[in-house]
């Protein structure tokens, strides 16, 4: 039972057990983050322009699980009719009509900034439309930190959660970006129950060369962390993927490090690598993807039109651990 599974199980009361037999089951921890809910107050969520039946049904569903309080904006004619094609009632929930997606991300933010919404759920509007909202200097959700996105990896053939950042949000991060990059992460999975995460900052090589500039900030992200400007986690870096996710291929390389081979948090150099290796894990290793965007006031449900159902629970019961613990912290 790797930490995550055993935080599941101590949140939930003990309920649920899982046996060794259970870790490569397709699907599993995102189960276990859904029972970790439990007992939590659903947040209430802007869901912005959910104009398609996949994002409608999607916050339909996660209101269901006791995950969202939706509250849906955007076109209120294409919304109600996505609902009457899809059999969805939406009765329940409020419904904020805007005219289109840009005013829809809008009016989602100034929810939050009033205080009426503690979380963002993106629609069928495109990311960085949602995210010019967000990120607006004046009436957005900036903090101190530079927001970024993280994937959370159920993938059977690793015998714990791994988490992916950045892979959609920075294109070409600098040092400093990335130290917010880093320490968004190790937050984000302290929330999850992971107290000491092994945070592995990826590269081509293990060695550091300044003709591999991502070799560079693996070693100044490493001794950042030596200095205390990025805590919570034990760093190593820079290691190649498979260094740091096989305990095999560490020992052929005569690697000695905490991290190498049983890596939590992979850092990648770019969104470029990143996007490829969260796609490759999920086309090609039956991986299942959900993703939050962090570093803003409040947690980002940032879905993709090709997630499934359990993806979908899943962001959102991220975010509702993330603002949970939040809270409890600030209180």
């Amino acid at each position: 039972m790797d930490q995550m599974d055993k935080a599941a199980s101590t949140q939930a009361g003990g309920r649920v057990a899982l046996t060794e037999a259970q870790l490569h089951v397709k699907g599993h921890r995102y189960h276990r983050l859904i029972e970790m809910t439990r007992g939590l107050s659903a947040i209430r969520t802007a869901v912005v322009h959910p104009v398609d039946t996949v994002s409608l049904t999607g916050a339909v569903e996660a209101a269901a699980a006791g995950l969202i309080v939706p509250v849906l904006i955007g076109p209120e004619a294409r919304i109600r009719q996505t609902a009457l094609q899809a059999g969805l009632d939406l009765s329940p929930f409020e419904l904020l009509s805007t005219e289109h997606s840009e005013a829809a991300a809008q009016l989602g933010v100034a929810l939050v900034r009033a205080g009426k919404a503690e979380a963002i759920m993106k629609g069928s509007l495109h990311t960085d439309e949602l995210m010019r909202a967000v990120v607006a200097r004046e009436s957005g959700l900036r903090t101190s930190r530079r927001m970024s996105h993280v994937f959370a990896i159920d993938t059977p053939l690793y015998p714990r959660a791994l988490f992916i950042t950045d892979a959609a949000l920075n294109i070409s991060p600098s040092l400093e970006d990335k130290q917010d990059i880093v320490q968004n992460a190790i937050d984000l999975v302290h929330a999850l129950g992971i107290p000491e995460p092994r945070v592995a900052i990826l590269s081509a090589v293990e060695t550091v060369t300044s003709s591999l500039p991502s070799t560079l900030h693996a070693a100044a992200l490493c001794k950042m962390a030596d200095r205390g400007q990025i805590t919570g986690a034990i760093l190593d870096g820079p290691l190649a993927f498979d260094n740091a996710v096989s305990p095999e291929a560490a020992a052929l390389k005569g690697l000695v490090s905490p991290v190498a081979g049983v890596a939590d948090i992979l850092v990648v150099p770019d969104l470029v690598a990143g996007n490829m290796l969260a796609k490759q894990l999920e086309y090609l290793a039956g991986a299942e993807m959900a993703g939050i965007v962090l570093g803003a006031r409040v947690p980002i449900i940032l879905t993709s039109r090709a997630d499934k159902t359990l993806s979908r629970l899943a962001s959102c019961a991220i975010a509702l651990l993330l603002a949970r613990h939040k809270s409890k912290n600030a209180s």
